[in-house]
């Protein structure tokens, strides 16, 4: 009957190198990384790579005539 206890205080141990993050502290970490990963992309554009694509024009658009094609009205 004694083991019960020390069965519970087991499986409250956490393992070693997992440490529990709370939520705020995970979006306040994630927040920092972006807002580093942004002034670094400021400081040099072209080794941020191509992270924003370029709008593509209407006049070179390819039109969509799947109505004409299937005869929806």
């Amino acid at each position: 009957m004694s083991d019960k206890p020390q069965d519970q205080q087991a499986d409250q141990v956490e393992p070693q190198g997992v440490k529990k993050v709370s939520l705020a502290d995970a979006i306040k970490a994630k927040l920092a990384q972006k807002q580093a990963d942004q002034a670094a992309a400021r400081a040099n554009p072209k080794a941020a790579g191509n992270s924003n694509q370029t709008a593509k024009s209407q006049m070179t658009k390819k039109v969509n005539n799947q109505r004409r094609r299937t005869g929806g009205s």
